[in-house]
């Protein structure tokens, strides 16, 4: 099928598209958060009688008017490290007897204008005592650090243990080599193009609220919104037509949606409240956030052995909802990556510190785990005098092992690791790569390049199955409803393809409702974990498949012939042998004429989990005399599984990459170490990957079908910030390798490269 654009592309690109702010109502009010200028402090007192007498003023609300709220609990409920419990922080909707970070909320101003809830804002009273602060999670671990919760001992939240550390002790003893590297992931902001916001109505005759936010599925936020208001689910309505970017940072509910639920209430009146670019970039949970340390042990032959690793995460001050997790279980499922490694073990430490909480960030914690095993591989290659790409063919898991079970015990499901490897040295031209380099060299520029071959988890989830829904309109139209939340997908798009291939009909004869909640009731998830065409798209080829086996039932009464004489082809149902026919968009027309909805259908299909793989190259040109960085030239060759569309598949691509780039290159949330205060809270200090940074690129698929879902697809959302982060990371080592620099944390800022080529040159 030809592919002739997005279909969402129109309304978005002018500017009819209908985000969080677009959203308003007549007579509604408008919300302002006053948030704590310190990281750490005691609340003495808070005087908000000033601001509720000011004019235009409808509430003002404080940590006291949501005493007995319940906490969003995390997703965590297994055992760490000797039985251990994860020791859950809570969380209040604002602040009470404490605040933990820099513009954690203290109080929430709603007003006739916005204007008069600032002004308003500036007028309560608050008074506090500083507390000791602690940033770094290492140091928070230590010995007579600041509490930030005095039932969590040294700010321990989890000790998350996996592998056989017993065979893994073995290994080592007998190792010929060993290499060990302790490596940054730093933290950083999600930045959606859309900022955070909320519009909540609520409606005094049935209880129910309408809540306007953004949201990456509405099964991820409602039952985290109900819990935290103490109402039903079934009394909240989340609305999110368009979402300007989710990345893991829109998967919950946040605490100021629900004081938007709380004022709405409380006055009447619908609330509306949209952050700034600072609000969003200081109160979004932040992602990544880890110091990693990882010792990979090998026989004298130059075999892997033996993996010990081990996460110090930044978790902020209170625990999200999937932080735990992600940084915990996720990452043990892929902890060995594409090699053969029969024994490992990993130790996952969750520490709280006073900084903002964190959560999912694109590539929830992948990226992670392969930059951390792609640098030990390098690393190894250079202290054992071995060719790095021969090492990495000596050690992938060849194809002929799959499906492949790991030494933590999960299955990956089909691959070929080596395969990849081949293909990408071939399409990035590895053989040239010396010549590239001494022209690079005659221009004063250290020239650097790396390969890495990785492999992610993609799909799974809590909920038992996802569920879809078609339904038939009176023109034979259908509409596909999904609780999937589209942040720039392209599933307006897709899905409708899927359907259409599997009924033989246009698809523009298909419109998707993705997270309405005036469609059905469905189990399921949303947009997450690269997970919307194994699961979401799964199920619409199972229901879509369930609509033929419905119609021809319904076909043979209609023409008159036995069931097993009816055959579907090209969209219509046809007595073998005869001329006699139905279209199935003509049969669903005359049924929804007589009221009749036989052919709708809801259909699912399970939580699956899939393992796609990618290999990518990278080529990168640094200035020594200031330390800019030109990435020339990138190569990706990923298995995605079947590819049903290719454009869109590559459109994730690159928006993973930009973010894995931005990561390597200059992202980066910096706090004071001595106040707390977050100083790259606006655009003007936090860098932002942008356009000129992208380098010639190219994508190509090799793919290799899942066995665990009907379409044969694998997740592709997370590929490129998962295979971004070690490649241009280890190609950047590469270029410095020759002034004897075999150590770069990120990000690789102009200012940190110039610093550690002037201190190699001796400057």
């Amino acid at each position: 099928m030809e592919f002739k654009g997005r279909r969402e592309d129109f309304r978005l690109v002018t500017g009819q598209g209908r985000y969080t702010s677009d959203w308003s109502f007549p007579d509604q009010a408008y919300g302002f958060f006053l948030r704590a200028d310190r990281a750490h402090a005691r609340i003495v007192s808070l005087d908000a009688s000033a601001a509720r007498a000011h004019p235009g003023v409808l509430c003002v609300l404080t940590g006291a008017d949501f005493e007995g709220a319940a906490p969003i609990p995390p997703l965590v409920k297994y055992p760490g490290k000797g039985g251990m419990k994860l020791i859950e922080t809570g969380r209040t909707i604002l602040a009470t007897d404490r605040v933990r970070y820099g513009g954690e909320p203290l109080a929430f101003v709603v007003a006739t204008t916005l204007a008069d809830a600032m002004d308003a804002a500036e007028l309560i009273a608050v008074e506090l005592e500083d507390l000791p602060v602690v940033l770094d999670p290492g140091k928070a671990l230590a010995p007579g650090a600041p509490l930030l919760y005095d039932h969590v001992p040294n700010n321990l939240a989890f000790d998350y243990e996996y592998g056989d550390p017993a065979a893994t002790e073995a290994a080592f003893a007998s190792a010929a080599h060993v290499t060990r590297l302790t490596l940054e992931a730093p933290r950083i902001a999600g930045n959606p193009m859309e900022p955070k916001a909320c519009v909540a109505k609520w409606d005094s005759k049935t209880d129910v609220y309408d809540v306007y936010a953004p949201t990456q599925g509405i099964t991820l936020m409602r039952p985290g919104l109900a819990v935290a208001a103490g109402v039903p689910e079934d009394k909240i309505r989340v609305y999110a037509l368009d979402v300007g970017g989710g990345f893991g940072v829109r998967g919950e509910a946040y605490p100021e949606f629900v004081a938007c639920m709380a004022a709405a209430r409380k006055i009447g009146k619908p609330v509306k409240w949209v952050s700034t670019r600072s609000e969003t970039i200081l109160s979004d949970h932040h992602g990544r956030g880890a110091r990693m340390t990882g010792e990979l042990a090998l026989d004298a032959q130059g075999k892997f052995i033996g993996l010990r690793i081990q996460w110090v995460v930044d978790c902020g001050a209170y625990l999200s909802g999937p932080g735990p997790f992600i940084n915990t279980m996720a990452p043990s499922v892929h902890a060995a990556s594409v090699y053969q490694i029969p024994a490992l073990t990993g130790l996952h430490r969750l520490v709280l510190t006073n900084a903002t909480p964190t959560t999912a960030y694109r590539g929830a914690a992948r990226p992670n785990v392969c930059y951390l095993i792609e640098r030990l591989v390098e690393e190894a290659a250079r202290e054992t005098g071995r060719d790095r790409i021969e090492l990495r063919k000596k050690n992938l898991i060849p194809a002929k092992a799959f499906p492949y079970k790991t030494p933590t015990g999960s299955v990956y499901d089909s691959g070929d690791p080596a395969g990849l490897l081949a293909d990408v040295l071939k399409a990035a031209d590895w053989k040239g790569l010396e010549k590239r380099r001494k022209a690079a060299l005659k221009r004063g520029k250290l020239f650097g390049a790396a390969c890495s071959v990785f492999i992610e988890p993609s799909g799974g989830g809590a909920a038992p199955r996802e569920e879809v829904a078609i339904r038939f309109g009176a023109n034979g139209h259908a509409t596909l409803y999904t609780v999937s939340g589209p942040s720039g997908q392209g599933h307006e798009t897709v899905f409708p393809e899927i359907v259409g291939r599997v009924l033989g009909v246009d698809p523009e004869a298909i419109t998707l409702r993705a997270s309405d909640p005036d469609g059905p009731a469905l189990i399921g998830l949303g947009t997450i974990g690269s997970r919307s065409m194994m699961t979401h798209g799964g199920a619409l080829s199972n229901a879509a498949h369930t609509v033929i086996r419905k119609g021809r039932e319904l076909a043979a009464k209609r023409l008159e012939a036995a069931e097993d004489d009816i055959e579907f082809e090209a969209g219509a149902f046809r007595v073998k042998g005869t001329d006699l026919s139905v279209g199935l968009l003509d049969l669903a027309r005359t049924l929804a004429a007589s009221g009749d909805n036989s052919l709708d259908t809801i259909d699912s299909h399970p939580m699956t989990t899939n393992f796609p793989t990618g290999a990518h190259v990278a080529e990168v040109e640094i200035d020594p005399e200031t330390g800019e960085v030109e990435i020339v030239n990138y190569v990706a060759v990923d298995d995605a599984g079947v590819v049903l569309n290719h454009t869109l598949a590559e459109g994730q691509v690159h928006g993973g990459l930009m973010q894995g780039l931005g990561q390597v290159m200059g992202e980066v949330c910096v706090y004071d170490e001595t106040s707390g205060q977050m100083i790259t809270g606006s655009f003007m200090d936090y860098f932002m990957p942008r356009a000129d940074l992208l380098p010639p690129l190219e994508v190509h698929d090799r793919p290799i079908p899942s066995p665990n879902n009907p379409l044969g697809v694998k997740g592709v959302g997370e590929a490129g910030a998962t295979g971004a982060v070690p490649t241009v990371a280890n190609a950047l080592i590469d270029a410095l390798r020759p002034l004897g620099v075999h150590d770069l944390q990120l990000p690789a800022t102009p200012a940190r490269l110039w610093s550690v080529i002037n201190a190699a040159r001796g400057g």
